[in-house]
């Protein structure tokens, strides 16, 4: 049983088992006796009755000497219908009465109803308060409104997507002048839909352009349309266009719309699910709405791929803006914006910052900014310093130090030879990221020792040698492993599915295997927004078992190749491996200028010159 249904069930039996206690106590508290009418036959002809009031079915009256339990009022039901020669004949005031009960009533039954009803009206709207006000407003839009410049968010306090600020700077024009921008005929898109990976500032983008129109803008969640009850989503849908309409021209931002606007018929329901009945009325209020009136609707979402086709089509969602990650260039902008709020030491350089952070949006800038804060307050440093940024990024990209996990002697010396492996090999290959940092003290869940590389520029294009490369430097752990102790340790699990992932993506999807030739195999089935092109989600295969024991062997063939080659850098630099590590294990950590001194030049004057693999 519904929990709701159930506390009003039980309210109720309450209830009436309160009102019933109190007609008792307000029946007790009149102090009216109820007499036969026999009995009261018997005090008339005793002469104890003082007077009475006679109605059509009562008599009502007071004796002269009290009851035994003290009452002197009393009631019985009229029999006698020549009362009046009776009560005449013994000398008795009486009088005639239209009989009125409503007093009686009032105390007994209606008030306490009053009570218990308001009682439960008061619980109800306490109760429903998350249902959007109470049971009476649940249809009512949970849209938070910002009026006019109440965003307090502008274009200048939106840094490193440059691009998507001038999609939407005519979305300002047309809100600032509808009559003006339209004056060739031209309308504005009903409908601008802001796509990008989690953290990429699109809702902070819909609220600059508000602040910049500096017109009321209405943000809601997607999820907030759906509650438990049917119909809710649509009837708060209607809402928020009728509320928006009367104050147009407006913004409506629905954030995460995928939540509202999911492709339709692919769940198990059969077309009769709550949420798709709330898109049908949105594709409705959408084809209803004329957007010359100065109402425009932006949507956010980072799954565009699962949203429902007659939701973008053009009359609709008919303008997509991508919010990608930034760029180099757009991460010093972002920087250099939150920055301002924090007091740095002299060798802070936003640039140094934003090369060190390939792939970060800008909420990981942010976060970024506040952790190298929040390090500098803890060593109650006077400044922000370029070493707290280092450390904040560490931090989140390999995890919390864990100084008390303390290994044994010969595990600290299999982590070092690993990370050396690692950090030699990234040495001796040309094209590879630059080794930042290396370190054996064990960082986040599983880590026991890491490798940084810094990019030097962000790369949207790999070759095959490149990747080849990529697989060398992951394998470096477990080649040093084998060529120092002869044996193979868990530490490489990671590294191993990475390589694997790699590997199969060549040959399956990039047409790098020459057996195979220049085919997809499988069907990337990864999120459209994925932050790494190269480990995909679960993959369709449309392919032979032939051809799978083919690709198979292939994957094999080209990971144990690239195996080989890293045993070759590594035992070529048997004697720098062995020096490295030792002086990792005195130090723990070793940065990028330590790491110079110690190899020179000596690792790319001897890399060995092996052919490619394909």
């Amino acid at each position: 049983m519904n929990p709701q249904t159930r506390f009003n069930i039980w309210y109720w039996i309450a209830a009436v088992i309160g009102i019933l206690l109190i007609q008792q106590v307000v029946t007790t508290a009149l102090r009216v006796a109820e007499i036969p009418y026999s009995e009261f036959e018997q005090y008339l002809e005793q002469g104890k009755v003082a007077e009475v009031a006679v109605s059509d079915r009562f008599i009502q009256g007071v004796l002269k000497q009290p009851l035994p339990d003290g009452r002197t009022q009393f009631v019985t039901t009229r029999v006698e219908p020549d009362l009046a020669t009776q009560l005449e004949r013994h000398g008795v005031r009486f009088s005639g009465q239209v009989e009125n009960t409503f007093v009686r009533d009032l105390l007994s039954w209606i008030v306490p109803m009053a009570i218990f009803i308001g009682v439960w009206l008061f619980l109800l709207r306490r109760m429903g308060g998350g249902l959007g006000g109470g049971l009476m407003q649940i249809g009512r839009s949970k849209a938070k409104i910002y009026m006019e410049a109440n965003t307090g968010v502008t274009f200048d306090d939106v840094a490193g997507v440059d691009e998507a600020k001038a999609e939407l700077q005519e979305v300002v024009a047309f809100l600032k002048d509808p009559k003006e921008y339209g004056r060739l005929g031209g309308r504005m898109p009903k409908g601008i839909l802001l796509v990008g990976p989690p953290g990429t500032g699109k809702t902070l983008l819909a609220k600059a352009v508000a602040g910049e129109a500096k017109v009321p803008f209405f943000s809601i969640s997607g999820s907030e349309f759906v509650e438990m009850f049917v119909g809710v989503g649509a009837a708060r849908v209607r809402d928020l266009f009728e509320q928006a309409r009367t104050k147009a021209p407006a913004i409506i931002f629905i954030d995460e719309l995928d939540a509202l606007g999911r492709a339709r018929g692919i769940g198990p329901t059969g077309g009769h699910d709550e949420k798709e009945q709330t898109l049908n009325q949105l594709l409705v209020e959408l084809d209803g709405f004329d957007s010359s009136t100065g109402l425009v609707l932006i949507g956010a979402t980072n799954r565009p791929e699962i949203l429902d086709p007659a939701l973008l089509r053009a009359g609709r969602f008919d303008r997509q803006v991508l919010v990608d990650r930034p760029d180099k260039l757009g991460r010093i902008q972002i920087l250099n914006v939150h920055l301002k709020k924090a007091k740095l030491g002299p060798d802070v350089d936003a640039e140094k910052i934003a090369a060190l952070t390939p792939g970060f949006t800008g909420a990981d800038l942010a976060n970024l900014v506040n952790e190298a804060t929040l390090l500098a307050t803890r060593r109650h440093a006077d400044a922000v310093t370029m070493q707290d940024f280092n450390n904040a990024i560490e931090r989140m990209v390999a995890g919390l130090e864990k100084r008390n996990r303390l290994l044994n002697p010969k595990e600290r010396e299999i982590v070092a030879y690993h990370e050396m492996g690692h950090a030699l090999v990234a040495m001796a290959l040309p094209g590879v990221d630059p080794v930042h940092k290396v370190s054996i003290i064990p960082r986040g869940v599983g880590a026991l020792g890491y490798t940084i590389q810094r990019p030097t520029e962000d790369r949207f294009l790999m070759t095959a040698e490149e990747l080849e490369n990529k697989m060398a430097v992951l394998l470096g752990g477990r080649a040093a492993e084998w060529i120092v102790f002869r044996h193979l340790s868990t530490g490489a699990a990671d590294d191993l599915a990475r390589v694997t992932d790699i590997a199969r993506a060549m040959v399956t999807r990039y047409g790098m295997s020459e057996r195979l030739g220049n085919v997809a195999l499988e069907k990337d089935q990864r999120a459209f927004l994925s932050p790494n092109p190269l480990l995909g989600g679960p993959r369709e295969r449309e392919f032979s078992d032939m051809t799978a024991a083919v690709v198979d062997e292939e994957v094999r063939r080209i990971v144990d190749e690239v195996f080989d080659r890293t045993l070759a850098i590594l035992i070529e630099r048997r004697s720098l491996l062995e020096r490295t590590a030792r002086r990792l294990l005195e130090t723990e950590t070793l940065d990028e200028q330590e790491l110079k001194q110690l190899v020179g030049d000596q690792a790319e004057a001897s890399a060995p010159k092996v052919a490619p693999v394909h």
